[in-house]
């Protein structure tokens, strides 16, 4: 799915010169890569603050931790979705309130959040699916007529640009009161290991986080709030400030991929390709298909005999998971993400896909089809 053996080849000597730095200095935690990182992305972003931290699950809970939300307080999201989207709100004592997604897009159904609110709805937390913004300037109206938060979960969307109605652009994550992203290897900026970083504008949500991140200590040993441990180590810093450079040809080569796709399968009947949606950049986190009246199983099958992987993301919406098994919810509830969990199915996607290669996958794929599996 991910050929991250060949794009290290391509920058190895940045890589090996950045990890080598951080171990001539012995500066492993919050050493300078880790600052430099911190000013580069944030320049990058245009995010005024970037928390670097463990993983994008730290991220997305720390967040919510800095809120200062109540047990039993509401928080939307999606319920098609990677659990840890959920898992975060459950973890902290909150109630997940799961809605449906938009057929085309994948992402947040604006209507379905709206007849989610409820007085005890304190925060939405869209998720940017598979490298596409949801629909930003909707859901921002809406948390500003109801007073809420919005926390982005933007791990999968790095580098994705929203056009709002008045042609202002911004970054994934940058948007909300606070977005989250995972450096996870296979990320779009990926690092060697476990990642993740925290973005907002705001002065003092900034501090609350820093604070928590670093078990809620401002000054060394006084504790002012209950906090967790959670840090990006300098090598992976230096790792990911070698790959950030690229990070804009790296979304170029996923795109340019994507479009080798989209040509392929163009009009077939028993493929829909990803929709774009208008105001926002598609960075290809993943490139997913929805299959219609395919036998899904078989279709994998004869590509894993062509030694061609195709993963399922996500074959279990929040609501049927057992874990999140509700009261509030049946199977039935969430028409789209349901059927979307039977029919979605991804395709290998990554920056080192050559002309070659996606012509191998996409003539199985129509060749697997054509015998109608």
């Amino acid at each position: 799915m991910v050929d991250l053996q060949t794009q290290y080849q391509h920058i190895k000597a940045d890589i090996d010169r950045g990890i080598q730095s951080v171990i001539d200095s012995a500066s492993f935690i919050k050493g300078p890569a880790v600052a430099s990182f911190q000013k580069n992305l944030e320049q990058y972003t245009g995010a005024k603050h970037v928390i670097p931290v463990g993983n994008g699950t730290d991220a997305l809970q720390i967040a919510l931790m800095a809120l200062g939300l109540k047990q039993g307080d509401e928080v939307i999201t999606p319920t098609f979705t990677f659990i840890a989207t959920a898992e975060v709100v459950a973890l902290l004592g909150l109630k997940p309130v799961v809605v449906d997604v938009d057929w085309d897009t994948m992402n947040l159904s604006i209507e379905a959040v709206r007849k989610a609110i409820t007085p005890k709805t304190k925060a939405i937390v869209p998720v940017h699916l598979f490298g596409q913004c949801a629909d930003m300037e909707a859901l921002m109206a809406i948390a500003k007529e109801h007073n809420l938060y919005i926390v982005e979960d933007a791990c999968q969307a790095i580098g994705s640009v929203y056009t709002f109605s008045d042609g202002t652009q911004k970054q994934a994550a940058t948007m909300g009161d606070i977005g989250c992203t995972s450096f996870f290897p296979s990320k779009n900026l990926g690092c060697y290991g476990d990642g993740g970083a925290i973005f907002t504008n705001d002065d003092d949500l900034a501090a609350k986080m820093r604070a928590i991140a670093n078990h809620g200590m401002v000054v060394r040993y006084y504790h002012d709030t209950v906090g967790v441990n959670s840090r990006l180590d300098s090598i992976q810093a230096a790792i990911l400030d070698a790959k950030l450079p690229h990070l804009n040809s790296y979304i170029a080569a996923r795109q340019a991929a994507a479009a080798y796709y989209d040509k392929a399968f163009a009009n077939h009947p028993n493929i829909l390709i990803p929709a774009r949606n208008e105001h926002s950049t598609h960075v290809f986190h993943q490139y997913t298909l929805r299959l219609i009246d395919v036998d899904r199983d078989a279709l994998r099958n004869a590509l894993a005999e062509a030694e061609i992987p195709a993963m399922i993301y996500y074959p279990v919406p929040l609501h049927m998971q057992k874990a999140y098994q509700d009261e509030r919810y049946k199977t039935g509830d969430f028409p789209v993400a349901e059927r979307l969990a039977a029919c979605v199915l991804s395709l290998p996607m990554h920056t080192e896909l050559d002309e070659e290669q996606l012509a191998y996958i996409t003539q199985h794929v129509l060749n697997a089809l054509n015998t109608k599996h």
